[in-house]
């Protein structure tokens, strides 16, 4: 919740500037603004590769559910993704594991792929119950999936832990968790489904850790937070996804 419509106009602007001057076949960018600047957004991105997202969605088809936004709606918009369970969601609004999997269920059906969030909380993370947590999070929201529509889906790991606290997921608990996440999908669907699922992470990622991050084997990109809020920093970490 972030930017006047000036400045997400400046922003956007930025970076679909830059996407279409700095064609990178093997990475897409992908923002994910405030509803009310979705339409500018979809606007500015136009004849570029710039892809648009969204924050959010309802449980909800349509109906009597005053300041919800539809899956239909944003479909209707041109809106590719949507984020589907961010810690920010499941903390504020208590988002469980059953209204993610009908938000999932929606957006598949209208079109738009989920960006599927996960992750663990700092006491779970202390107790070693981090991969239990993440199991759940995924068999509850994500794993009734039939094969084909779970190969539409991106997951995203964020440590909460590491999220604005001072504290930092090194890339190596990166890499772990993300290998961990990769073989339960080996193991409910199979290798080929695995491989092609895009992990990436989310927390506290920035121009000065993305490299290190975006090289291990089962990162394949991030998840960016506050840094997304400037377009030369965002930039930055964007061409620090390996090929």
């Amino acid at each position: 919740m972030n930017k006047t419509f000036e400045e997400a106009d400046d922003l956007i602007h930025s970076l679909a500037v830059f996407v279409k001057e700095n064609p990178l076949s093997h990475t897409a960018m992908v923002i994910f603004p405030p509803f009310v600047y979705l339409e500018l957004a979809t606007d500015l991105a136009q004849d570029t590769n710039l892809l648009i997202g969204a924050q959010n969605i309802s449980s909800f088809e349509s109906g009597a559910y005053t300041g919800e936004i539809s899956a239909a709606m944003l479909d209707s918009m041109d809106v590719d993704y949507c984020l589907i369970g961010h810690s920010e969601r499941r903390k504020y609004f208590n988002e469980s594991h059953e209204m993610l999997a009908q938000k999932v269920n929606i957006a598949l059906n209208n079109n738009i792929s989920p960006i599927f969030c996960c992750g663990e909380l700092l006491p779970e993370r202390e107790s070693g119950n981090h991969f239990d947590v993440v199991k759940k999070q995924l068999t509850e929201s994500v794993f009734h999936l039939a094969k084909g529509d779970f190969m539409n889906l991106v997951i995203a790991y964020e440590p909460v832990w590491a999220i604005g606290t001072g504290l930092n997921a090194s890339p190596e608990q990166a890499q772990e968790m993300h290998a961990f996440i990769r073989n339960l999908i080996r193991e409910k669907y199979d290798a080929s489904t695995a491989e092609n699922t895009s992990i990436l992470y989310g927390g506290s990622c920035n121009s000065k850790n993305a490299a290190e991050l975006f090289a291990k084997p089962d990162v394949d990109g991030g998840l960016i937070g506050g840094a997304s809020l400037d377009a030369e920093e965002f930039i930055k970490i964007f061409q620090s996804v390996k090929a």
